[in-house]
């Protein structure tokens, strides 16, 4: 199966809320045409970036039906699916069956902490359920089990299995398995300020945080990388350096929400556990901005 429409910039949307945490599907609307207007090649929905864990079943299904109604360029479609539970993960793949998803980005098991062998069957049984093509999505920060890149490699045998978001931060660890994997194998950065240095030896983008932002100067970096002018990307990444270090400051995704606001696309609220970025945040954020 084709991957070109991965490569390039996916961005991983943020799930909007009103102050009484309710789903604000006007801002989502906001959003959806904001990076859009951006040039970005693909669309995540419900991942990390999303508070996925703290979004209802019914309250995703909303979000998917929304973003397939409200997506202006037709872009497509990845649904963030990942959970410590193999048949859990598997029973919900029923819920979304039905849309009309390019593939689903699928987290590691988390708390668990299973052996290699343990994450390896875990992907094979989604894969093999799956009616959508599978990316993996590797973040060990989160996780606290590392993908490794023999795990990667004997995935990428898959067919149904197309690719890998790693956020692992192991340049050493996405070399060898861009070295390791078939030519249609993708590998995808996770790491905002790490994908143009990933990108000069395989990497063919990113899922972006910073580009639910700035997602014009994030993607057309990413295009100048793949089109081999790493010294007009270059150029765009140290523009975002400040952003990129904002967007990390207090997590993800209570930063990214903050940088939105001072954009004035959305409110900065979360739901607990998590708590809203800080007014020192928001107003750091607004002079980053303000010098765009």
């Amino acid at each position: 199966m084709s991957t070109n429409q991965f490569k390039g910039t996916g961005v991983a949307l943020v799930t909007p809320f009103k102050s009484d945490l309710s789903i604000d599907f006007e801002a989502l609307k906001q959003l959806l045409d904001h990076v859009s207007e951006g040039d970005v090649e693909y669309l995540v929905v419900l991942g990390t970036t999303g508070e996925a864990p703290t979004v209802t079943a019914k309250e995703k299904n909303e979000v998917i039906e929304f973003v397939l109604a409200n997506n202006p360029k037709n872009l497509p479609v990845v649904y963030g699916l990942g959970g410590n539970s193999t048949k859990w993960t598997i029973d919900q793949l029923d819920l979304v069956k039905d849309y009309d998803l390019a593939a689903i980005l699928s987290l590691s098991p988390y708390y668990n902490k299973p052996s290699q062998m343990g994450i390896q069957k875990h992907y094979e049984a989604i894969a093999d359920a799956s009616p959508f093509p599978v990316i993996l999505y590797n973040v060990p920060a989160r996780t606290s089990s590392n993908v490794t890149a023999e795990t990667t490699i004997n995935l990428s045998k898959h067919p149904n299995i197309i690719g890998t978001k790693e956020a692992s931060g192991n340049l050493a660890q996405c070399m060898e398995i861009q070295q390791n994997t078939p030519d249609d194998f993708i590998l995808i950065s996770g790491d905002d300020p790490l994908t143009l240095p990933m990108m000069s030896f395989g990497c063919v983008g990113a899922i972006s945080v910073i580009a639910n932002i700035q997602p014009k100067t994030f993607s057309d970096m990413i295009r100048y990388g793949l089109a081999g002018n790493f010294e007009e990307a270059n150029k765009l990444h140290m523009q975002m350096m400040t952003g990129y270090d904002l967007v990390g400051k207090e997590g993800n995704p209570v930063s990214v929400k903050t940088g939105l606001e001072a954009l004035g696309l959305m409110k900065r609220d979360v739901r607990l556990p998590l708590f809203e970025g800080s007014k020192e945040l928001l107003r750091h954020f607004k002079m980053y901005l303000g010098d765009k």
